[in-house]
């Protein structure tokens, strides 16, 4: 066996150890502001950032994800709780009906199509979301309620307050593609925030995002594709909270 130098053991132990250290995740935050032409809106909430690593990061084993309990997105008052849900690929949304009426909730648009059926007040359908992509969820009873869920390949992610504030714990040292969503914003303009990013335990900020929303319409048409019936105070499914 041969034996090595013990200065040379130390110098060895310290690159590995700096190794290590450079190799800790990190706290990343963002500040977003949302404008329009007309007037810059208070509320900053549900902007969507997140870093997908590119060639040469590695993401984190499963066994070092962080544990976080199952998604929901709640129907309660005839509105969908959060209005964005970001999960990543594979993740399984709970859908738990709160309302005392009705609900059925189907999406038909890019991400995930599928239809929950009508399903009665205190019941709960469960959805794997098992590919990348933005699913706009809807009721096909209540014209009012929508949601939007986001799923992500990549665990580092996070969505912003009213403040516009973001946080994206535990990420990894390494290259990444910084990609950002909004419900309100044209996919162009969107796309024209992407952009290349490297972040080190010195680097903990992605900077000001403004993100610029457009006057998009509301309107959308039932699960089979025709405009909403008029509700009908002697049906269950309709009943006011």
């Amino acid at each position: 066996m041969i034996k090595l130098p013990r200065w040379r053991l130390w110098m060895g132990m310290a690159v590995v150890c700096s190794g290590l250290a450079y190799a800790q995740p990190t706290t990343v935050t963002a500040t977003v502001t949302v404008t329009n032409e007309k007037r810059k809106p208070d509320d900053a909430s549900n902007v969507v950032v997140w870093l997908t690593p590119t060639e040469g990061t590695l993401l984190p084993s499963a066994g070092a994800a962080r544990i976080s309990p199952r998604p929901r997105l709640v129907q309660k008052n005839k509105s969908f709780e959060p209005h964005v849900l970001v999960v990543p690929v594979g993740a399984t949304v709970e859908f738990p009906n709160r309302d005392p009426f009705f609900h059925n909730v189907f999406s038909l648009f890019e991400g995930k199509r599928f239809d929950l059926g009508l399903y009665e007040a205190g019941s709960t359908r469960n959805l794997v979301f098992d590919k990348p992509g933005i699913s706009y969820i809807f009721c096909n009873i209540h014209a009012e309620m929508s949601a939007v869920v986001v799923v992500l390949n990549t665990p580092f992610y996070a969505t912003s307050d009213r403040h516009g504030e973001v946080v994206l714990h535990d990420v990894a040292p390494g290259h990444y593609t910084l990609r950002v969503w909004y419900e309100g914003a044209l996919a162009d303009a969107l796309n024209a925030l992407t952009r290349e990013v490297t972040i080190t335990d010195s680097t903990s900020t992605l900077g000001a995002l403004r993100v610029p929303a457009a006057n998009l319409p509301p309107e959308h048409k039932n699960l089979y594709g025709r405009d909403y019936t008029p509700p009908s105070p002697a049906s269950p499914a309709y009943v006011r909270p």
